[in-house]
């Protein structure tokens, strides 16, 4: 059951749930199932494991408040929130924010977050049976901000209809941009090659001769295949990244576990070997029922000059043709990844804070800021890497 129930006028129950554990997954996923946009970041089982795992929990700053609506058994509307007392893990930035508060002796934390964490995947959020279920959970969540005393509300890289029911219940949108690569009809990768302008195609030729010339080969193994010594390397990889930036795994080895137990048809791993050792992995989400692929984690045990590259673009952008994927996206940031083929491609957050004023100056800066970030989308598009008729 719900830590905290209420209904409306309606008669439409609002629960508030502290643990993923306690919505019935059956018919979460069923409303993941009919939206515009769904991932499988934002199924159960997957929001379950950051939980069960201690990935994502009060200890680490992220309070779970699971939002539903029922209508007697049925379940309209839901969407997984957290009470936030920190901005890591989330891939748009809001630092400057809770520095202003700061500096005008105000607390910007808690945040209430409506969220994929560490996981900048575009996608549904509000998961709802139909448009005037999606606006009444916008309106819930804004009501929940205000009874937990929240700063603000933010719901991260939310679709089309997410937007539009966020911006009827008072918040306002961000926009912001990845590189996704999306398939044009190349037979393979050396097609895909073939199409890029001639000094993007001879660098990426030339990168992945250095990896051939210094030994390397890959192999891929997807879903089941993948071992548990293929995620105990893997892991180590992953932590060693971090480590080389200085900071801790957002991830448990837990949360791969059951990942590997629940979700094992979404993942695809790319093992970098010299001389029959290992030397790096890369990690691969993958949506089979929509043929899309996300760049995820990648780590290395040895320094191979460009095995980057080849480990988690190249490799990747190979196997999605191959396979017939028509999708594959980069991550968060990154204006590299345009020579290798992933174009600019807009993302949107909307943002509701409580402090008319600060509401009133970022309001502002977000207009300001949408501006300027069209007229770079549009700049980064006229230096496409594709060869133009």
């Amino acid at each position: 059951m719900g830590n905290s129930k209420s209904a409306n006028e309606t008669g439409i129950v609002i629960r508030v749930d502290e643990s993923p554990e306690a919505l019935p997954q059956d018919r979460w996923d069923a409303l993941l199932s009919t939206q515009a946009r769904p991932t499988p970041f934002m199924r159960l089982a997957y929001l379950r494991a950051l939980h069960a795992s201690g990935s994502a929990v009060s200890k680490t700053g992220w309070r779970p408040q699971f939002v539903s609506l029922w209508r007697g058994d049925e379940l309209i509307a839901a969407c997984p929130a957290w009470l936030k007392t920190h901005s890591y893990g989330e891939y748009v930035f809001d630092w400057a924010w809770a520095d202003a508060y700061h500096r005008h002796g105000l607390s910007y934390y808690p945040k209430l977050l409506v969220a994929v964490p560490f996981t900048p995947v575009p996608g549904s959020r509000l998961l709802a049976v139909d448009d005037a279920a999606r606006t009444l959970l916008a309106q819930a969540l804004r009501a929940l901000a205000k009874e937990t005393e929240a700063s603000s509300l933010h719901v991260l890289f939310g679709d089309e209809a997410d937007q539009a029911a966020l911006a009827a219940a008072g918040c306002t949108a961000r926009a912001g941009v990845q590189f996704h690569w999306t398939t044009q009809g190349d037979a393979d990768f050396a097609a895909f090659l073939a199409s890029l302008q001639r000094d993007k195609r001879k660098k990426i030729q030339q990168e992945q001769r250095r990896v051939r010339e210094a030994g390397v080969t890959f192999e891929a193994r997807e879903g089941a295949a993948i071992t548990p010594e293929d995620w105990d390397y893997f892991y180590r990889c992953y932590q060693l990244t971090y480590q080389a930036h200085h900071s801790k795994p957002y991830l448990s080895r837990d949360f791969f576990a059951r990942m590997a137990a629940d979700m094992p048809e979404h993942w695809l791993l790319f093992t970098a070997r010299r001389a029959g050792e290992r030397v790096a992995a890369s990690l691969i989400a993958l949506d089979p029922a929509r043929r899309a692929a996300f760049g995820r984690y990648w780590g290395a045990t040895e320094h191979v000059p460009c095995l980057h590259f080849d480990a988690c673009y190249y490799q990747p952008l190979a196997w999605c043709i191959a396979q017939g994927y028509e999708r594959f996206e980069g991550g968060a940031q990154g204006e590299h990844k345009m020579a290798r083929g992933l174009l600019p491609t807009p993302t949107a957050s909307s943002h509701w804070l409580a402090h008319p004023a600060f509401a009133d100056a970022v309001n502002d800066f977000l207009a300001r800021e949408g501006a300027a970030m069209a007229g770079y989308i549009d700049e980064l598009n006229e230096h496409a890497p594709y060869k133009t008729a």
